[in-house]
Formats: C-alpha cells, sequence, structure tokens
C-alpha cells in the first residue's frame, strides 16, 4: 500500500529513535511526507536520510515540545514544509521512575510537561489546522498499560492516563470537523523500555526482543481512511499482538430504595470484592490482595 498517505503531510514527535522512527519508517512507506521531530537532530537525521534513500519524502524538526511555542513552531513547520498537516502522531516521551516517597517535583513534572502537555500542545496547534483546511486528519496519542498503575511510575502512569482521557475527549469535541483522535499503547525494545528494565533491577539482555518498528504499520492503519470508523480507541501493539484497550466503565451495579448507610456498605462489600481483579501491572494474587496492615510495631 505504497500510495495509501499519498499526499498526506505526517509529524510524528520523538521520532528520530525507536518506536518513533518505526512510525517515520512505515507512514513514509505508504507515501507521507513526514516530518521527523527530535530535539536530538543527529538521530533524526538518520531516519530523514533512510526515508529519502528508500525514495520518500522527508523533512527534521528540532523544536521542542516541552514547551507551548516549541509545539505551535513544529506544526506551523509542517504546514510550511508540506502544505498541510494531515496526521499527528504524540510519540514523545521520558522516563523518571521513583516511588511517591522519594519523587521529586521536577521528576514529576518533567515527565508530565513532554507527555501530557506535549500532547496537548501540539494535538491543540493540529487540530486547529486540519479544522482550517477542512480535510480532517488523524491524531494518534501514546498511551500505556502503565496508566493502571505500576510501582515506582507515579508521574509516568499518571501522564499516559492522562492521555486515554484526553483521546477520548477529543474524539467526541473534534468528530465534527473530520477528524479522528486514536491512541496506542506500544511495546518495543528501546532506550526507555532498558531504562525501565534497569530500575526494575531487571537483565534487559535476558529480555526478549521486541522490534520497535513493529507497532508502525497500526500507525499508518489509523492514519488512512481505511480507519475511518474508528476514533476514541486504544490500541495494544508491538511484535505480535494486537488488543483493544477496553475503556474504563463501571463493573457490578447494586441499586437499594435509600442511600447507603455504613452498615450497608459493609454488608454488601463482599460481593464488590469477589469482583476485584488484576490490579494495575499485578495479576492476582498480588501482595496485598488479603488485605492492608499497618506493619507491626516493635515491642518494648
Amino acid at each position: 500500500m505504497k500510495e495509501l498517505l499519498k499526499n498526506k503531510a505526517a509529524i510524528v514527535t520523538g521520532g528520530g529513535r525507536g518506536i518513533g522512527r518505526g512510525h517515520c519508517l512505515h507512514l513514509a512507506q505508504s507515501g507521507a511526507s513526514v516530518l521527523v521531530n527530535d530535539i536530538d537532530v543527529e538521530e533524526a537525521k538518520k531516519v530523514v536520510c533512510e526515508i529519502e534513500n528508500a525514495g520518500g519524502i522527508a523533512k527534521i524538526s528540532a523544536h521542542d515540545i516541552s514547551s507551548r511555542e516549541g509545539c505551535s513552531n513544529l506544526i506551523d513547520q509542517c504546514v510550511a514544509e508540506f502544505g498541510s498537516v494531515d496526521i499527528l502522531v504524540n510519540n514523545a516521551g521520558i522516563l523518571r521512575d521513583r516511588s511517591l516517597l522519594k519523587m521529586t517535583d521536577e521528576e514529576f513534572d518533567s515527565v508530565w510537561n513532554i507527555h501530557v502537555k506535549g500532547t496537548f500542545w501540539c494535538s491543540q496547534y493540529a487540530a486547529l489546522k486540519m479544522k482550517e483546511s477542512g480535510g480532517g486528519g488523524s491524531i494518534i496519542n501514546t498511551t500505556s498499560g502503565a496508566h493502571f498503575g505500576n510501582f515506582g511510575q507515579t508521574n509516568y502512569a499518571a501522564a499516559k492516563g492522562a492521555i486515554a482521557s484526553m483521546t477520548y475527549t477529543w474524539a467526541i469535541e473534534l468528530s465534527k470537523y473530520g477528524i479522528r483522535v486514536n491512541a496506542i499503547g506500544p511495546t518495543g525494545s528501546t532506550r526507555m523500555s532498558a531504562t525501565f528494565a534497569s530500575s526494575k533491577n531487571m537483565d534487559n539482555d535476558n529480555l526478549s526482543f521486541i522490534d520497535p518498528t513493529s507497532n508502525g504499520p497500526l500507525i499508518t492503519y489509523l492514519s488512512s481512511h481505511l480507519a475511518n470508523k474508528i476514533s476514541g480507541q486504544i490500541f495494544g501493539c508491538g511484535g505480535q499482538r494486537l488488543a483493544l484497550m477496553v475503556q474504563p466503565h463501571y463493573g457490578k451495579t447494586l441499586q437499594k430504595d435509600e442511600s447507603w448507610s455504613i452498615q450497608d456498605i459493609d454488608g454488601v462489600m463482599e460481593e464488590f470484592i469477589d469482583e476485584f481483579k488484576n490490579l494495575g501491572m499485578l495479576s492476582l494474587p498480588y501482595p496485598f490482595h488479603e488485605g492492608v496492615f499497618p506493619p507491626s510495631l516493635p515491642e518494648d
């Protein structure tokens, strides 16, 4: 499908390495003109060269998406280079893992600014351009299963949860302009995955290698007219996996004629406990599955 995205202009943030590089290559292979955005200019140059050597069209962007100005300039550059912005892939991200009791403001804010604000700013400016053009478009965000909850990732989990929520909201708001908004939770062996493994004292050399470029076909599909019926959805992908991430919803629900008292709640809570499933990235039984109690105090 070399012409699937012919005459389309795409932006990929964090496109110089790993998963983002794979997105750029696959978009270009399907005919899109790609703006490879990365603050590491040398890595972005390598991706652009790969695309051009394969007969594709690509340009470099070094704008920093951790500021509103950088995001605005990025979108403007795409329009200046290619005449429009039809596809935005919000891929850029960082990790600053630390447990709640040890995390600093800088560690929280740096992750939040790149993931959440960068995604918000880029999407806002891109959506405005898409609306003005009247041609619609596709915005694809990047979330993660970590937003279900994962030890040592308060900042990252919160950011990815926010991105999931923004995806649902923007799909509702932007549909009238012909703009589809989806997200992926990609998997791949990258510098970020190596950092995560190190933080968990895992042997990165013994982890199964997952080609980070294997997420690219889904990005290309969601960017194309083939996905016209798909918006407000999140897919897990990478390697041999393709999964639909189920949107948050209420499970077991009980109703009574009057409001609930403490005694009423206690009387039915076992019914809810029986419904408890995995917690975050932990499967049953997790360490505190039988309850959470104060630590034993030392005897005098």
